[in-house]
């Protein structure tokens, strides 16, 4: 079977697309999708075999933290091993939305290929209707990598990500162009303060006040 492209018509997918997606995900398909920064490269995280994949696909060392989408808090709570306060609060204030949270993950879920050191998990709730509902109803977190070869500038527009993918990925979700500009930001929780290991969409300094200051 060769590539499917499916396209956003109002932001939105048929619910028989969204059904469909659903089967060909579980399946261990591997998908291309637009998302509230740049074009992500992804499956179903409970698959092995689908993020060695994407590792494949982008030329990225295994081994290396995947990050991943999840469809709401709850979703993100049954793949993560006890958060703290510091998680609730910055998930509270900025989810769904470009936060990326570094959090411990939960025994037995996700394959540990596809985890970081130490068993970690990089996961956001991105403030993209139709995407929290495909990642809902597959039931598992989705892979969010960006859709480029790595160490190559990640990619806001559907023409270019279906050119470096179309002959080896199984799924394509035409949202035409995303808004780009910065990645989400990702702030590290797994010490005892927060670490922002990349500034992005959301400034650190946004986060720190919130924080910090009254």
């Amino acid at each position: 079977m060769g590539s499917e492209i499916f396209r956003l018509r109002e932001n939105r997918l048929a619910p028989e697309e969204v059904e469909y997606l659903t089967l060909r995900l579980r399946q261990g398909a591997i998908i291309v999708y637009p998302t509230e920064t740049f074009y992500g490269l992804g499956g179903l995280a409970v698959l092995e075999a689908v993020g060695n994949k994407v590792f494949e696909l982008k030329g990225r060392e295994p081994g290396k933290l995947l990050p991943y989408v999840a469809s709401d808090l709850e979703m993100v709570l049954q793949f993560a091993g006890q958060p703290g306060e510091i998680f609730y609060r910055l998930a509270g204030r900025f989810w769904p939305g470009p936060l990326t949270l570094v959090i411990r993950a939960k025994e037995g879920i996700i394959p540990a290929a596809l985890l970081g050191p130490q068993r970690t998990l990089a996961v956001r709730v991105p403030p993209v209707d139709w995407l929290r509902e495909l990642v809902k109803k597959s039931g598992s977190l989705l892979i969010s990598t960006s859709a480029n070869f790595s160490g190559q500038p990640p990619v806001d527009n559907f023409a270019e990500a279906y050119e470096l993918f179309r002959e080896s990925v199984d799924l394509f979700i035409d949202g035409g162009k995303t808004p780009g500009e910065k990645p989400s930001t990702i702030v590290d929780l797994t010490s005892e303060e927060p670490v922002c290991l990349r500034e992005g969409k959301i400034p650190a300094s946004e986060i720190r006040a919130f924080l910090y200051e009254k």
